[in-house]
């Protein structure tokens, strides 16, 4: 390992010489209190930034109860990834020559607290990632502009951002007590058998289409007490909220009244979020999954016999394959692969699912005589999924009241007020529950293709909803979970490495996310990350994600 004395003096050399000789400076460099990591120099200063990394002491810094289980520590390295952030605007590194000269970026950071590989805290170190356009004048070396970044900005930053003694200690106790809270909610969901949990006061619209923030002067919510639910968190103490048991659920109400922003939030849920989100104590069960109906994915060797038979052609739906699936065969596909995957709660809105998938009304049931209709409606499945499988769902309607004889909850949503409309829906729909068939389900071995081995040259991220392997698109705009584009970027690499590494032509999907799962878990999430990673800062995934992106790529 070289010092810093020595880069500053390579530095100096190449001034004003062509810009590929950056490329000599990757390697470690010691600095007096942390060790510059140079992982990867951009081919030229108009290309995707440098990535580089702080390696910096954490002995007698950080305390280690602060990152003594997951929870905390994901906690604490969001905290320090968002100071990081607060550094780097104050002390903004403006372009210094062409293209991203100049620039000092790291991973975008949102509401959610996610797993990330951007700060990373043990008992030995923290490491930080950054991104750094090196700069030049047309393509020429600029060290003069370099050389404040590397010896002035990195040393003020370690240690304004990374010193425990430098740390606003109120804010960063606030965070991680917070987790703890958030932690306590989840493991009383399922003591409690609870799905969900919706806190008395949350703030659940957002401020607009492209803002995740809360809306100013929204309504407040507040559970009907009939649902009412009361914790006794270890830091903020006694908390009300409306608890949704397992079963049935139906959302119900008129348009614009906060139906859907209601499962949004409980999409969401799914993540913990950062105080004044106002959906801080939103919690859902961690392997909930939206479903919806996604017309063009395709579908490779998928069981969804449970949902659809008898298609034309004698097409079988045991093992049934398309490159462009209609809404319903895909939305078929998407249930029984999150049923596969563990799922024990679906999350479904009315305004995004085939409604031929969903219901089958009387009227059409009298005009189409059922052994010419393919499709067994998810209304006839849902009860069975739930007592036969474990699986509940919660739906929002808007214009089918056919499921409410089969609800164990019914919820109104009434401008942005929740009323427990449950017996009056029971009494209501007493006429028409003989009318509906319900059939029995079972979950056998939903995925019956295997997975090819393929080396992948390039992974690449487009943006949120899109990924590329090589040539290959992955479309990922249906799987409403992912609320980052550094889940985009890890997906993008965990897929590159499940293929050449975990894929043999023998395993399927679900086995090689299972697979790639574990190696995780023993090795960390950066195990399966090129350390030379090309664009995007990896954000965890959940397993069902991986699968459904291993399900939607066209060149397997």
């Amino acid at each position: 390992m070289k010092s810093s004395d020595e880069l500053k003096n390579a530095l100096l050399k190449m001034d004003k010489k062509s810009y590929k000789l950056y490329k000599s400076l990757e390697g470690m460099w010691n600095f007096r209190d942390f060790i510059l990591c140079i992982d990867h120099v951009q081919a030229d200063p108009f290309a995707t930034p440098s990535r580089v990394r702080l390696i910096i002491d954490n002995k007698n810094n950080f305390p280690d109860s602060y990152f003594e289980n997951k929870v905390r520590k994901i906690a604490l390295e969001d905290f320090l990834l968002r100071r990081l952030h607060k550094f780097l605007k104050e002390n903004s590194t403006s372009r210094r020559g062409s293209g991203k000269s100049g620039l000092v970026g790291a991973c975008p950071v949102k509401q959610e607290v996610l797993e990330r590989i951007a700060v990373i805290i043990n008992k030995k170190q923290i490491e930080a990632r950054l991104e750094v356009g090196f700069p030049a004048f047309g393509r020429s070396i600029a060290a003069k502009e370099f050389e404040p970044v590397l010896f002035n900005l990195f040393p003020k930053l370690e240690k304004e951002v990374f010193l425990y003694e430098n740390t606003p200690k109120d804010k960063l106790e606030e965070s991680i007590f917070l987790a703890d809270d958030q932690n306590y909610i989840r493991e009383e969901l399922e003591k409690r058998n609870l799905l969900a949990f919706v806190a008395d006061g949350s703030i659940l619209p957002r401020e607009s289409g492209v803002s995740n923030k809360p809306m100013k002067n929204a309504i407040p919510f507040k559970s009907p007490k009939s649902l009412e639910v009361t914790l006794n968190l270890p830091h903020m103490g006694q908390l009300t909220g409306m608890g949704i048991k397992p079963g049935i659920t139906t959302i119900a109400g008129g348009g614009y009244h906060g139906k859907s922003t209601l499962l949004k939030a409980l999409e969401s849920g799914i993540y913990n979020h950062i105080k004044g989100d106002g959906r801080e104590y939103v919690i859902t069960r961690k392997n909930a999954v939206k479903l919806r109906a996604e017309e063009g994915r395709p579908v490779n060797k998928v069981d969804i016999s449970m949902f659809i038979n008898n298609l034309p052609f004698d097409t079988d739906t045991s093992n049934f394959s398309t490159q462009n699936a209609s809404g319903s065969t895909s939305q078929a596909a998407n249930t029984v692969e999150a049923a596969a995957c563990g799922s024990d709660l679906f999350l479904i809105d009315e305004d995004t699912s085939a409604t031929n998938f969903m219901v089958r009304d009387s009227i059409m049931a009298s005009l189409v005589p059922k052994e010419n209709e393919p499709i067994t409606p998810f209304l006839s499945c849902m009860r069975s999924l739930y007592e036969d499988l474990g699986i509940s769902s919660i739906l929002v309607i808007g214009s089918c009241g056919s499921y409410l004889p089969l609800s164990d909850t019914v919820i109104q949503m009434d401008n942005y007020k929740a009323i427990d409309l449950t017996k009056k829906a029971m009494e209501i729909s007493k006429e028409i529950n003989n009318l509906i068939e319900n059939k029995k389900v079972s979950l056998g071995n939903i995925f019956k293709n295997s997975v090819t081995r393929k080396h992948i040259e390039k992974a690449k991220v487009h943006d949120i909803h899109t990924l590329s392997l090589d040539k290959n698109d992955i479309d990922l705009r249906s799987i409403e979970q992912i609320c980052d584009s550094g889940q985009t970027a890890a997906l993008a690499y965990i897929m590159q490495y499940a293929l050449s590494k975990v894929a043999d032509g023998k395993k399927n999907p679900l086995q090689i996310a299972k697979e790639v799962m574990e190696i995780i878990e023993n090795k960390g999430f950066s195990a399966v990350v090129p350390k030379n990673y090309p664009a995007g800062s990896p954000v965890m995934v959940r397993l069902i994600e991986i699968v459904e992106c291993l399900s939607r790529y066209r060149a397997n």
